[in-house]
C-alpha cells in the first residue's frame, strides 16, 4: 500500500485516518450548514467547525454532484471559484485544501491560487485532469465513475465486463463495477480512490451501496489509500430508520468500521464526532507487518475475493487458485462422533482438525481449496455433512 503525500499531509496505513470537512460555496447543497457564498462567513465556518474540530483536509465544493441538477460547465464552476479562493486566503487554521471539481481547467486554476489537493468526482472523465494532477504534483481523489462528466458516479448502465484486461466476465455485482471503474483511465502516483458511495442514479439501490461497503476491503487491491464518503447516506440511514437529521449515530458506526475495513480518510459534515469515530477503528485496527526496506508488507486480505484483488494488481497467473490457497477459515464443530472425529484427524493438506476434550467437539480449520476438499471427501454421520454443506456454502458466499 502506497503512502500518499498530500501537501505535506502523509496518508495510508502508516499513518492516523485523516479527516476531510467539507465547506461548499454552492447554493444548490443539500447539507445547508456547509453551505456558504460570503468568503468571511465561511472562513468563520472552516476555522471554527472544521479545523479547530480536526479537519486534517478542507474539500471545497462549487457545485452539487445531485444528479436531479442541471451539471454546470467548467465556465460556470470557474465563477465561483473566487469566492473559494478569498475564503482560502482568510482562513487562519491549517490544513490542506481540496477543491472537489471534474474539469481539470478547474482544478488548474485553484491549484494556481493555493489549493493543494484534487477531488474529482468523475473519475478522471476528463482525460487532462491526471495530466495536471502529475504537473502539479499533487494528490487526487478520484471517485469512481464512468467516462462521462454530466453523470459522476453513475456506473451501472456501463459495461465494464467489456474493460476488463483479464478477460474474465462480468459478475453482475455492482461492487465489481466500481473497482473496474476506478482502474479507468489509470492512475497517478498521487491518487487515492473513492468507490463512490451514494445516490449517483436512479438505479443504485441501497444494497449495491452495502454490498460496497461489505468488500470495502478489495479496493486496498489497488494498492492506493481509500476515501470514503459516508457521512448521513441514505444506506445507512435506512438501515435504523433515521432521517438526514438524526444520522449521526449509524455514520459514526460505519466510520469506525470503514477505518477498520481499510480507509484512510473520511469526508464529513461532522469533523468531530468523525475524528473521534476513527480514532477507535484507527485503535483497533490490527497491526501488520510493512518493512520497506526488507521489501515485505503484510497484506490485509482475510477472503479469496480480497487476496485475488492483489494477485490481479501484481499480475499473478490465474491458472492456479492462489486465492483459495492464500486465507484460512476456522469452524467449530459440536454434535460428531466418534467416528467423525477420527475421520477428520487425517483431512486433506491444507485442512487440519483440532478435536476437543468436550465430547464430539472440535475444530476444523485450512484454506478455502482445502475445506472444499474435506466436503468432498470425508463422509461422516449426517449432522457431520450438515456441518460440511454449511461450510461450502459459507465458502461460496466469500467468493
Amino acid at each position: 500500500m502506497r503512502t500518499v503525500d498530500a501537501a505535506g499531509l502523509s496518508i495510508g496505513d502508516d499513518h492516523p485516518t485523516r479527516i476531510m470537512g467539507v465547506l461548499n460555496v454552492s447554493k444548490e447543497s443539500p447539507y445547508k450548514p456547509s453551505v456558504y457564498n460570503d468568503p468571511g462567513a465561511a472562513a468563520e465556518y472552516v476555522d471554527e467547525a472544521l479545523i479547530e474540530e480536526g479537519a486534517d483536509i478542507v474539500d471545497v465544493g462549487l457545485e452539487s454532484a445531485n444528479k436531479r441538477l442541471d451539471v454546470l460547465s467548467a465556465e460556470d464552476e470557474l465563477d465561483r471559484l473566487d469566492t473559494a479562493i478569498e475564503t482560502i486566503q482568510s482562513v487562519s487554521g491549517d490544513a490542506v485544501f481540496s477543491i472537489e471539481t471534474r474539469y481539470h481547467e478547474v482544478a488548474e486554476a485553484a491549484l494556481d491560487r493555493g489549493f493543494d489537493m484534487v477531488n474529482d468526482i468523475c473519475g478522471f472523465a476528463d482525460p487532462e485532469m491526471p495530466r495536471v494532477c502529475e504537473e502539479y504534483d499533487v494528490a487526487v481523489a478520484k471517485m469512481a465513475s464512468p467516462p462521462d462528466l454530466e453523470r459522476p458516479g453513475a456506473v451501472e448502465d456501463v459495461d465494464w465486463s467489456a474493460r476488463r484486461a483479464d478477460g474474465r466476465e462480468r459478475s453482475g455485482s455492482y461492487a465489481d463495477d466500481i473497482y473496474e471503474a476506478l482502474s479507468l483511465n489509470g492512475f497517478t502516483d498521487k491518487t487515492i480512490v473513492d468507490p463512490a458511495f451514494g445516490g449517483w442514479s436512479e438505479a443504485k439501490t441501497l444494497d449495491d451501496d452495502r454490498e460496497t461497503f461489505r468488500r470495502l476491503r478489495e479496493f486496498r487491491g489497488h494498492g492506493r489509500p481509500i476515501l470514503v464518503s459516508i457521512n448521513r447516506k441514505n444506506f445507512l440511514r435506512d438501515l435504523a430508520g433515521r432521517d438526514t437529521e438524526r444520522a449521526l449515530p449509524v455514520s459514526l458506526a460505519a466510520t469506525a468500521m470503514a477505518v477498520e475495513r481499510g480507509a484512510h480518510v473520511v469526508r464529513t459534515h461532522d469533523v468531530a464526532e468523525t475524528r473521534d469515530a476513527a480514532i477507535v477503528g484507527d485503535a483497533f485496527t490490527p497491526a501488520r507487518l510493512r518493512d520497506e526496506e526488507a521489501g515485505v508488507e503484510e497484506l490485509d486480505a482475510r477472503t479469496p475475493a480480497e487476496v485475488r484483488r492483489h494477485l490481479d494488481r501484481i499480475g499473478a497467473p490465474a491458472d492456479i487458485d492462489h486465492a483459495a490457497r492464500a486465507t484460512t477459515r476456522v469452524f467449530e464443530l459440536s454434535g460428531l462422533t466418534e467416528r467423525d472425529r477420527a475421520t477428520l484427524t487425517a483431512p486433506p493438506v491444507g485442512a487440519g482438525f483440532a478435536p476437543g476434550s468436550e465430547t464430539g467437539a472440535g475444530v476444523l480449520y485450512g484454506t478455502p481449496a482445502a475445506l472444499r476438499s474435506v466436503v468432498r471427501e470425508v463422509d461422516g454421520s449426517e449432522r457431520l455433512q450438515a456441518a460440511l454443506a454449511g461450510i461450502e456454502d459459507a465458502l461460496e458466499d466469500a467468493e
